[in-house]
Parts: structure tokens; C-alpha cells; sequence
């Protein structure tokens, strides 16, 4: 495996600040559009892929209190990304990046759904320093920084929080996780869906930000995708990896925020990683 990625000198980031800003977005852009969107409050930016009011709304505020908060970091929102792809470059830069999914799960959000929530990441030299998931229904948010271990902040951002620890490792056939498979090919899925009976349980949210919190929390094993855009997985790999977890591509390379193709396995260690993925690739 290569080497970490250097990280620059940043400023001290105050998880805990950082949170409420979350928070307070949530709370004023998010939370009054639930269960309240009007019909033209909901368009496709392509099919299926829906996006809110709520969700410009939510990227805007976050990007300019995050870049205020920050002096001299810039921002890649999925909404900004979807109107000029060439926002993803910011990752490749010098200057710390603040990767924002302000509402993951937009799908679950438009249906009246709980399963929704507030992905923050900051990157510095296509390294994850720091990370944020906020469930805006639960009032819960986990976050972490480098090498600072993942925490579980309940309703007051101002709170320490509980350490999240990934769950022990367990026999394949013992493992509960999320199997997002309708990215991979029609073969690739027709095999995943036969394998899927080799594990005790594979279910899938459609929520990048419950899936983590699962994986955080102790309710999931394992988490398999195979579209791996920033603003879904740079923070949750990162915190999964910070509470002890095992996170890489599919070949079992490392995964970083400017990774685009690859895939993501995520397991308790590397050992119970690699038998998983025996399992559900392997050719027979």
C-alpha cells in the first residue's frame, strides 16, 4: 500500500463548532422543507437524481459560513459539482477543501423519509483530515479529526460525545451490512445478488449518511459501493477508519476523496475485509 499522502499545517478546527454550524444549517434550510416540499420545490437533475430547494439552499449556507470559518479553503458541494464539474478539481489544489453533501439521501428526503442527513468532510492534499455526519431528525452527528478517533454527539453539538468503536470481526456468514449494488454491471450485480445469502444480512438505504452511522454505531459489519463520489464516502471512510475500521477499493488500494472509480469495502480489520471480499468476488 502507498504511503500516506502529506497533510499541511491547518488551523485547529473545533470539531464541536464546526457541528453546530452543521447543525444551525440543518435546522434553517433542511428541517422546514421535510414532509413540506411543494411540487415545483423538486426537480431531476438527470433520471432519477432528484435535488431540492432544500438542498441548494443547504450547500449555499454551508459554503459560505465553512470558507468564513476557514480563510482560504474552498468548497466542493455536489450541487456546485453538478452545475460545473470542474469544482472537483479544487481537490487536487494546495488549499484545504471542504467536500459537502448538504443533503445525502435526497430521494428518502423528497418521500417524506427520516433517512436523510449532512455530509461534511475537509480535505487538505487529497487527504481526509476531518470529518462530520449529521443525522438531522435524530439530532446526532459523528465526527472526528485525524488520528483523534470518531465521536457520537447526541442532541448538543457542545457535548463531547461517546467514542465509536467498528464492531469486532465475525465469520463472513455471521456479518450484517449495506450492499449498495445497483452501480456495478448487470453481470457484477447478478452475481452480488446470489452472494448476498452468503452473509446474514445485506440492506440497502439509499443513504450514504445512515449507512455510516450504521457502520458507527454497531449496527452493520460492512458497506459495499460502487459509485464513490466525495461528498458520499470521504467522510465516512475516514471516521470508519478512525473508529478502528478497515476501509479500501476493491483492489485494496487505499481510497482517498480524489479517488472517482474502485469501489468501496469497508469490514472490522483487514483479515475479515479480504474474506468478504473473497466471498462476494471471487471467481468460482
Amino acid at each position: 500500500m502507498t504511503a500516506p499522502l502529506p497533510v499541511p499545517d491547518l488551523p485547529p478546527i473545533d470539531l464541536a463548532a464546526v457541528d453546530a454550524l452543521i447543525r444551525s444549517v440543518a435546522e434553517t434550510e433542511i428541517l422546514p422543507c421535510f414532509q413540506h416540499l411543494a411540487g415545483d420545490d423538486v426537480r431531476e437533475k438527470g433520471p432519477g437524481d432528484l435535488v431540492t430547494v432544500a438542498d441548494e439552499a443547504s450547500e449555499r449556507a454551508l459554503t459560505a459560513r465553512l470558507t468564513a470559518f476557514l480563510p482560504g479553503s474552498t468548497v466542493v458541494g455536489e450541487e456546485a459539482v453538478s452545475a460545473d464539474a470542474t469544482v472537483l478539481d479544487r481537490l487536487l489544489g494546495a488549499d484545504p477543501v471542504w467536500i459537502v453533501d448538504p443533503i445525502d439521501g435526497t430521494a428518502n428526503f423528497v418521500a417524506g423519509k427520516s433517512r436523510f442527513g449532512v455530509i461534511v468532510a475537509l480535505s487538505a492534499h487529497g487527504r481526509t483530515v476531518a470529518g462530520w455526519i449529521h443525522d438531522p431528525v435524530g439530532r446526532r452527528t459523528v465526527r472526528g479529526r485525524l488520528g483523534q478517533g470518531a465521536w457520537l454527539v447526541g442532541a448538543n453539538a457542545a457535548d463531547a460525545g461517546t467514542r465509536c468503536v467498528a464492531l469486532p470481526p465475525v465469520a463472513v456468514a455471521q456479518m450484517r451490512g449495506i450492499a449498495n449494488i445497483r452501480f456495478f454491471d448487470s453481470d457484477m450485480r447478478r452475481q452480488l445478488t446470489q452472494r448476498r445469502e452468503r452473509v446474514a444480512e445485506a440492506y440497502t438505504q439509499r443513504c450514504s449518511a445512515h449507512d455510516y452511522l450504521d457502520l458507527l454505531t454497531g449496527q452493520a459489519h460492512f458497506s459495499l459501493n460502487n459509485m464513490i463520489k466525495p461528498w458520499d464516502h470521504a467522510a465516512g471512510a475516514f471516521l470508519y477508519t478512525e473508529a478502528g475500521g478497515y476501509a479500501a477499493k476493491l483492489d485494496d488500494s487505499p481510497y482517498g476523496p480524489t479517488d472517482r472509480v474502485g469501489g468501496l469495502l469497508m469490514a472490522p480489520d483487514a483479515d475479515s475485509w479480504r474474506a468478504l471480499h473473497s466471498t462476494l468476488f471471487d471467481v468460482e
